[in-house]
């Protein structure tokens, strides 16, 4: 097995980027979702409620400056890391406060999203446990990503995944489908095979045999060691095109079908770097025993 590609995301719940390498540090990848949104009152938002973030992405020009865009005319706004700025209440788990981006940088985001918002910055990346409840042991830290440093998703299980969308089609939805992981519930069936950036991994692999990483207790990927927290599970965020942020059923509704227990669907995995490096496209993927 072999990585396919990696992807970073340096805010949470916008678009991500594809790179050919990236460094790993313990909290994730270098520059992967140290900066989110927040409301006026400080509590997260993200694209599973705010569909318009995917529509926006980020990249890191230098280690103080992150350049935001948006897809829909190119339009533009640099980032400073606002370092010695006082920090604010905000939501987020296990991380009671957060450095403020510039105003002009909020004001920038509501003229584009439609929604009172701002920009906050995890200014230490060590700061943030990862919860024992997801897997964590003492001194596991992670950035501002849900529950664990990256997400690895595997072609094989899209593959599988996408094959049951197709036999699926016409059979009826799932009787305890919850309408709240669904972006449309009036969607018609899927008819083409959907994208893993549904799923936005930071590490894409081909794959062995479908699903087989959910059984991956470590896996060695180039020269780096990482261990399973756990599997990932799957929201409406999953539902919304990536590209064209049109709403849908899937891939929930099939998962549902398929990968549903502990009333959760399931899909991907999530990693814990065991230590430090970089990891590049074609690096081999080595599953632990």
């Amino acid at each position: 097995m072999q990585v396919t590609a990696l992807r970073v995301y340096p805010v949470k719940s916008f678009g991500g980027l594809e790179v050919d390498a990236a460094d790993v540090e313990p909290q994730g990848l270098a520059g992967d979702r140290r900066w989110c949104v927040v409301d006026e009152a400080g509590t997260v938002v993200t694209a599973r409620e705010c569909h318009g973030l995917l529509r926006l992405t980020a990249e890191v020009v230098d280690e103080d400056t992150i350049r935001v865009t948006d897809r829909a005319d190119g339009a533009s706004i640099l980032v400073d890391t606002p370092l010695g700025l006082p920090p604010v209440p905000v939501s987020v788990s296990r991380m009671p406060f957060a450095a403020p981006a510039d105003a002009d940088v909020g004001d920038w985001l509501t003229e584009r999203v439609g929604r009172r918002l701002r920009l906050v910055w995890q200014e230490d990346p060590s700061s943030r446990p990862v919860s024992g409840a997801h897997g964590g042991h003492p001194g596991d830290v992670v950035s501002l990503a849900d529950t664990g440093p990256l997400l690895l998703a595997s072609e094989t299980s899209m593959d599988r995944l996408n094959a049951w969308v197709a036999e699926g089609a016409d059979v009826p939805d799932p009787a305890d489908l919850d309408p709240e992981d669904l972006s449309d519930t009036s969607a018609a069936p899927t008819l083409e095979p959907l994208d893993i950036l549904r799923f936005r991994p930071n590490v894409v692999v081909d794959g062995d045999e479908p699903f087989a990483e959910d059984g991956w207790p470590t896996v060695r990927i180039g020269d780096v060691d990482f261990r399973t927290t756990e599997l990932c599970d799957r929201c409406v965020m999953t539902t919304i095109d990536p590209v064209t942020l049109a709403g849908g059923k899937e891939p929930i509704r099939t998962l549902a079908r398929h990968r549903r227990w502990d009333g959760r669907t399931w899909f991907g995995t999530r990693l814990l770097p065991l230590t430090t490096g970089t990891l590049h496209v074609g690096d081999a993927v080595v599953p632990g025993r």
